[in-house]
């Protein structure tokens, strides 16, 4: 799907409509809210086109794709298949499916390609906590009270570009490094597009390498950022 069919694609959505394409209850593994039991929403579509990217299912948005949410649910590998819910139908899954975390992942995909403001009102209405994971190359439409954290993607296939905007807005900068030079990238990133004083920057170390981790931890001490590890890997959960 080319970038302009999977943008008219999001386009023919509802506000307040999702392409839902996994729900489950887990422990985030990675970032500041790592060990919270948390609700993960996954949005299907993304044009950004990572080339590492462990989510390469949810990239198009074909219509041939849409399911039943029992279809959905029942999944036992990744696969491109979505069911379609509002705001409220989302919620009442949670409840149906006994979730009993109060934290909510929205990821993808990249779920800013959605006004997601309608989803925060409706679930913060409900007591929960909303956390955002995006690249940064869409405008962020969200509650106010929404933890945005921001996994910059720079100068991937798809062409798209990190926006001030989102940097600016992001409570959490999440960067995987592998080596010296994917930190001058984020140096550079930051330089063009300053984040709050209060914003948290962690380094995560790709794929868990002994010499990457070496490097984030020395950085992190060095400039006083966070050291993220994918704790989720390290144990086998999902």
């Amino acid at each position: 799907m080319t970038d302009l069919s999977l943008s008219s694609a999001v386009a023919s959505y509802a506000c307040g409509v999702y392409p839902v394409n996994e729900l489950f209850e887990t422990i985030q593994g990675e970032g500041v809210y790592t060990g919270q039991p948390s609700i993960f929403l996954r949005l299907q579509g993304c044009p950004v086109g990572c080339p590492w990217c462990d989510t390469q299912h949810t990239w198009s948005l074909e219509q041939s794709d849409a399911a039943s949410y029992g279809e959905v649910i029942a999944k036992t590998e990744p696969s491109p298949r979505f069911v379609v819910l509002n705001a409220d139908q989302i919620l009442e899954k949670f409840k149906q499916r006994g979730f009993t975390a109060k934290h909510v992942v929205i990821t993808g995909g990249e779920p800013c390609m959605y006004d997601l403001n309608p989803l925060a009102e409706v679930l913060e209405a409900q007591g929960y906590q909303l956390q955002i994971e995006t690249s940064g190359t869409f405008a962020i439409k969200t509650s106010a009270n929404t933890w945005v954290t921001v996994s910059p993607k720079l100068d991937m296939p798809g062409g798209l570009v990190v926006l001030p905007e989102a940097m600016a807005r992001a409570n959490e900068i999440k960067h995987p490094i592998a080596m010296e030079k994917h930190i001058e990238a984020l140096d550079e990133l930051l330089a063009r597009c300053p984040v709050s004083k209060n914003t948290v920057i962690a380094l995560q170390p790709i794929s868990q390498r002994p010499r990457a981790t070496e490097l984030a931890i020395k950085t992190c001490i060095e400039r006083n950022w966070r050291l993220s590890v994918q704790m989720h890997k390290y144990l086998a959960i999902e």
